[in-house]
């Protein structure tokens, strides 16, 4: 874990949290999340009236007792959820990268932890998903994720694979959202074929945020390799910045369109004060 520079007791610091969601546990196997279903688990829910039929193993004899009317006992059925994080593995995701890997070992170590089904993809699909349960998957996400030690990818909300995002209880999207707002409209109308949960993590940096740079500049696309001769100047910056502001309000409501839950999330933060803060606000981990 010592490639992703986090704290030493950060994996323990993660496990008293769980992926929170309102939307129904989709996983036929048995684990520790509580579905809206009820069932035979430990932790009680209510009271209803025995009716014909019922299990006569859960009547409360007490209650009888007490009132001389048959009621069972109701408890929480526990099953499995299906997260599913999607990683931009673009070239422009580079000077962010780092960052992205801790997001995503945060958020499925907390899966995994919990005794749910974590897949992870990267971008277009040309690498093998990630696909495992519970607490004795953690070295083999980690070397997962080892293995990606550089954002290398031409593009991608036009080629994202969601194959292995299938009936995902929640789907998590972490990008920096550089693509342009049609090809990000086209990514979320087909996302919300895939879960009903979606959340999108907003990556930037300061650099892309505040452009500090001066004069005459050449400036190269990290993936498309064009170049562009510009000379920037504080007017030029303005108009960045006013460019930048409509992409994102235009992302925005995209998110709002598609019922995408969206949170924006910076580099400079560090990954303790935004999982702990900013995630956790959002009831994303509970």
């Amino acid at each position: 874990m010592n490639f992703l520079q986090l704290p030493k007791d950060w994996v323990a610091r993660l496990s008293r949290y769980s992926i929170g969601t309102k939307s129904k546990i989709r996983g036929h196997h048995k684990g520790s999340s509580h579905s809206r279903r009820f069932g035979a688990s430990m932790d009680f829910s209510d009271f209803r009236e025995y009716h014909p039929g019922d299990d006569v193993r859960h009547i409360d004899w007490n209650v009888f007792a007490r009132t001389e009317r048959v009621y069972i006992k109701r408890f929480l059925d526990e099953q499995e959820m299906r997260v599913h994080i999607m990683m931009d593995a673009s070239k422009s995701m580079k000077d962010k990268w780092l960052f992205s890997r801790q997001l995503a070992f945060s958020l499925g170590s907390i899966a995994l932890m919990n005794d749910d089904r974590l897949s992870v993809s990267m971008g277009r699909g040309s690498h093998a998903p990630f696909r495992r349960k519970g607490k004795s998957a953690q070295k083999l996400f980690s070397h997962f994720l080892l293995t990606f030690s550089e954002a290398e990818e031409d593009g991608f909300v036009e080629s994202a694979d969601f194959q292995s995002a299938k009936d995902s209880t929640v789907l998590f999207i972490l990008s920096d959202a550089l693509e342009s707002l049609e090809k990000w409209q086209l990514f979320f109308s087909r996302a919300a074929k895939y879960s009903k949960d979606i959340r999108f993590l907003h990556i930037s940096d300061e650099n892309e945020r505040n452009p500090l740079f001066e004069g005459d500049l050449r400036l190269i696309d990290r993936e498309s390799k064009e170049s562009f001769n510009v000379t920037l100047n504080s007017q030029a910056v303005r108009n960045y910045q006013r460019q930048r502001q409509k992409h994102l309000q235009g992302l925005q409501a995209l998110c709002r369109r598609y019922g995408v839950h969206y949170l924006p999330v910076q580099v400079e933060d560090g990954i303790q004060h935004t999982i702990m803060r900013h995630v956790a606000k959002q009831k994303w981990i509970k």
